[in-house]
């Protein structure tokens, strides 16, 4: 076996051991008892979770994540997108995203519970910015420059957002949801008009992105927002 195989392999069985324990979460959090009463299930040894997944809790929060996010681009890559205008792109992905895990609410309010611990804000921001990044890669982004960050960004206040309010959303269909999430990149729309309030809290905004000193470079001109969410 390569090593690319067996790295496969064991992502693979990693990924199992994960799926196995969410029906567990809802009961016991994301925690060693779940992830054990996950291998259980699987009729796993006991000590395979701590070879699976030696990062414990972390890992398997950022395996579920990585996971849930390939699926996402999965399913988009079934859709015309291109067909459609750019915010009705990420207006798709962000319904996607969050459709994929309508029925594990209880879980994804468990791993934004850990994710909240000051020492794990960093990989919270980490785990937003790769979800981010690959909805605007589904939705033909292709920029390089100081556009990367700004629409990245960008998104990850939309997508933040929306996903707070869809959490505690019961309406059929999760309606008010979406209508949020317009509203929400309405409000992106918006953004010119406010620069320079955007550009003071920027230095908070800009570090799980590292942009640092970069941040003005990437504030968002009216023909900038345009371009990237469709006016």
């Amino acid at each position: 076996m390569t090593v690319s195989e067996s790295m496969n392999r064991l992502r693979t069985q990693r990924e199992a051991l994960v799926a196995a324990a969410l029906q567990h979460i809802p009961f016991d959090g994301w925690s060693m008892a779940a992830l054990r009463s996950g291998a259980e299930d699987l009729e796993l040894a006991p000590g395979e979770v701590d070879r699976l997944l030696p990062g414990g809790i972390r890992q398997a929060i950022i395996t579920y994540v990585e996971m849930t996010d390939r699926k996402m681009v999965e399913e988009l890559d079934k859709l015309d997108l291109p067909s459609m205008k750019i915010r009705e792109r990420i207006a798709t992905a962000v319904k996607t995203r969050l459709s994929l895990v309508e029925h594990e609410k209880d879980t994804v309010r468990a791993a934004l519970s850990y994710l909240a611990l000051p020492q794990n804000v960093p990989l919270g921001l980490k785990l937003t910015h790769g979800t981010v990044d690959k909805m605007w890669i589904a939705a033909g982004d292709t920029s390089t420059d100081h556009n990367w960050y700004t629409k990245r960004m960008l998104l990850a206040g939309v997508y933040g957002s929306t996903l707070a309010y869809w959490l505690d959303d019961k309406t059929e269909g999760h309606a008010d949801s979406w209508a949020f999430l317009d509203r929400r990149i309405g409000n992106v729309m918006q953004i010119p008009k406010i620069t320079g309030t955007v550009k003071k809290a920027g230095k908070f905004a800009a570090t799980p992105f590292k942009l640092g000193a970069k941040l003005a470079k990437c504030m968002p001109t009216p023909g900038r927002v345009r371009r990237q969410f469709g006016a």
